[in-house]
């Protein structure tokens, strides 16, 4: 995958976009877990141990105040960013936190059917037997990291369960494209719409699963994700718009370019490395710039965004706010570029 970019420019957008997250006042929940997320693939891309330092600063501040007194599959995707700060510190404390997490998910979590985590975003029954595509990035990715680095077979196989089930449950084996949940009572899709930012939870983190599990065609659920998500990437190619982004709504052109999703999306074709993909991922990269701000501001990143009621729903979730989950995906796919590429303009993945 050979891609064309300015090193230089490409750091300079890192750079604005970490230190603008940084100054948001976000708590020990998902947006905060995927913009540190974010910035932990930043910094492993470019080495500036600055980018450690801010995280780790943070997350012992949220130590000192005080953390939740219970966890939800939500807010496990803090569990990303302490893996970074415990492999690059060795400090204890974080790896027990990441444990925390997983013994949560594996004893306390909402689970229906074949053992499928049920989506929670408090310590409430908040979505009864429901499944979202969300779930993949903030529980089951992290599951299966912390699995292979502790060489626990369990935890892998329990993780590349959850994406077989919400592969089974979510994506549409006519069109490749996913559902964004799935209500296991009732047994049907609710509204049905293939939102953008599901399809990036899913392609991302599996195209990541994939690259980051040894051996992982010995996995048979692992052979199925890889399937899944290549099936998935060649639905997604063909409703990528002019101007390098998806619809919010991937297959309602009415609907809005949502940059988050885009980030996600081009960042899993990055991570697969299919050359018949690189336009794709060029064209992304060449009009990303066009929503980052002067100030380090990701633009026209929807908000929280639940399983809505209809159409309509998913149209008006407004975009003019900044967020942690676009500031953390748009790093995620700079990180992509940046790690994979040469130092001069041009590059090759």
């Amino acid at each position: 995958m050979k891609l064309t970019y300015d090193k230089a420019q490409l750091e300079n957008w890192i750079d604005k976009i970490v230190k603008r997250t940084m100054r948001m006042d976000m708590t020990w929940d998902w947006p905060c877990g995927v913009a540190y997320y974010g910035i932990s693939r930043a910094y492993k891309a470019t080495g500036k141990k600055e980018y450690l330092d801010l995280i780790k600063d943070r997350v012992d501040e949220f130590i000192e105040v005080g953390l939740p007194e219970k966890w939800n599959v939500n807010a496990c995707a803090m569990g990303h960013c302490l893996i970074t700060l415990y492999q690059e510190t060795g400090d204890e404390r974080y790896w027990d936190l990441v444990k925390s997490k997983i013994a949560y998910l594996r004893q306390d979590a909402l689970r229906f059917a074949d053992s499928v985590l049920q989506h929670t975003v408090s310590s409430k029954n908040d979505f009864p037997e429901q499944c979202w595509a969300d779930t993949l990035f903030m529980a089951a990715y992290l599951m299966l990291r912390v699995g292979v680095i502790e060489k626990d077979e369990d935890l892998i196989n329990d993780a590349l369960n959850q994406y077989y089930w919400h592969i089974e449950y979510l994506q549409n084996k006519e069109t490749s494209l996913w559902y964004h949940g799935y209500n296991n009572v009732h047994k049907d899709h609710m509204s049905g719409f293939y939102w953008a930012r599901a399809n990036a939870w899913a392609a991302y983190t599996m195209s990541q699963g994939c690259k980051g599990l040894p051996e992982w065609y010995l996995y048979p659920k692992c052979m199925h994700m890889a399937s899944s998500v290549s099936e998935q990437l060649s639905a997604l190619k063909l409703v990528q718009t002019e101007n390098g982004m998806w619809h919010t709504i991937l297959d309602d052109e009415g609907s809005y370019e949502e940059i988050s999703a885009s980030c996600g999306i081009a960042a899993a074709m990055a991570i697969r490395k299919n050359p018949l993909h690189t336009k794709y991922v060029q064209r992304t990269l060449d009009h990303l710039g066009e929503h980052i701000s002067e100030d380090g501001r990701v633009l026209n990143v929807s908000g929280g965004t639940a399983v809505m009621k209809d159409r309509e729903g998913y149209r008006n979730i407004p975009k003019v706010w900044i967020q942690g989950w676009g500031q953390g995906l748009a790093l995620a796919f700079l990180a992509e570029v940046l790690e994979n590429g040469s130092s001069e303009v041009g590059g090759v993945i």
